[in-house]
């Protein structure tokens, strides 16, 4: 059976997962990350595997799948580190139907419609369970957390009591892109794997393989720009070309290009169209895309590198200065800090993007070419 027939039969989808994609669980190849592959194999061959791993790293830049692809090879009790889509395993895995595989996720909310915004203690209570009755089939069980530092704290000290006394052959595999939210007790139980954002090679084979895996189309223009713009992440590269992520792009850029000044009508209407109900996933998009440009006009400023094309080197000149460096390093804090809070707390998102923009537009003023407000 293909792999989008098991999509079709799973009962559950991962609710963070990129609408026409599939999910981490369905991918049957990791691109890069080879140090941390070689760590958790080291450890595998050893007999020394440790009983649970946190896997640390930026969004989108194969956490998830390559969790299921270590899941995939302790529930194969294989040596091979790629489990071939036609493997009894690799199907069972895609389709959620593995006994010894337990996914621990934000929950569904059939009153609202909605996943919950935390991962629940009821859901964590689920371990009691799966680790209590004998293996569905012989040899390892596997737990995956995704994501950890989405626990709320009843949760994670469910969670923790399962891992200061783990039954034999059990593994944990806890996904974060927010290690300092997850408690210092759970960090402390687990072995820490550091990923980190692809190199533009893996990048691309990444983003490729997705498109052709999936059968989504992109233009080259547009997908050697969300490339990129994407900062090693194949998630965002994926959702900037294959939705209006370029045109959000484009239109932060063009707002960049005329600070100090600011369009209100345009910049009002921008807004509006980040503020409806069904928003939330585009304004992210839209914010992340603002903060990845001030990051780069930045990092351009202190060491001439880091700009994505002619464009960003020119708004670097025309804005960053070394005089007024430390500010716009202040500005990509507070903003980033703000969007964070925003979105945990539910906050007036449109306030938001006005507040980031009017920030922007203090800062750009203070730039030795333009000396006075223009």
């Amino acid at each position: 059976m293909s792999v989008a027939a098991e999509r079709a039969r799973a009962s559950l989808v991962e609710p963070d997962r990129l609408d026409g994609f599939s999910s981490p669980r369905e991918v049957d190849r990791v691109f890069g990350h080879g140090e941390a592959i070689a760590e958790f194999a080291a450890a595998l061959v050893s007999g020394r595997m440790h009983h649970a791993w946190l896997l640390v790293g930026p969004e989108g830049v194969g956490k998830a799948t390559l969790a299921y692809a270590f899941a995939r090879r302790m529930l194969a009790q294989s040596g091979e580190s790629d489990i071939p889509v036609d493997h009894p395993v690799f199907r069972k895995v895609a389709g959620l139907a593995h006994p010894n595989l337990l996914l621990i996720r934000r929950s569904w909310i059939e009153k609202t419609k909605r996943y919950s915004q935390w991962i629940g203690v009821d859901e964590v209570r689920r371990l009691r369970a799966f680790l209590g009755h004998s293996a569905g089939e012989s040899g390892w069980r596997v737990v995956i957390v995704d994501r950890a530092d989405e626990l709320n704290q009843n949760a994670a000290n469910a969670l923790l009591k399962a891992l200061e006394e783990p039954p034999p052959q059990t593994l944990f595999l806890l996904i974060s892109s927010a290690e300092g939210r997850l408690p210092v007790t759970i960090r402390s139980r687990t072995r820490t794997l550091r990923v980190s954002g692809l190199g533009e090679e893996d990048l691309e084979r990444a983003a490729r393989a997705a498109l052709e895996r999936d059968g989504q189309k992109a233009d080259a223009k547009a997908l050697k720009l969300a490339l990129a713009l994407s900062q090693g992440s194949v998630r965002r590269a994926l959702e900037l070309v294959t939705s209006d992520g370029i045109a959000l792009y484009e239109d932060i850029v063009a707002t960049f290009s005329g600070l100090p000044d600011l369009d209100g009508a345009r910049l009002h209407k921008q807004v509006e169209r980040l503020s409806g109900a069904g928003d939330t996933e585009r304004l992210e998009l839209y914010l992340s895309l603002m903060i990845g440009l001030i990051e780069r006009l930045i990092r351009h400023g202190a060491t001439g590198e880091g700009a994505a094309g002619e464009t960003e080197r020119e708004l670097a000149k025309q804005l960053v200065s070394k005089d007024n460096l430390a500010r716009w390093a202040e500005a990509w804090e507070t903003i980033s800090a703000e969007k964070a809070e925003a979105f945990a707390l539910n906050l007036d998102r449109s306030l938001l993007v006005l507040d980031a923009w009017f920030r922007l537009q203090r800062l750009a003023r203070e730039h030795p070419v333009y000396g006075t407000p223009r």
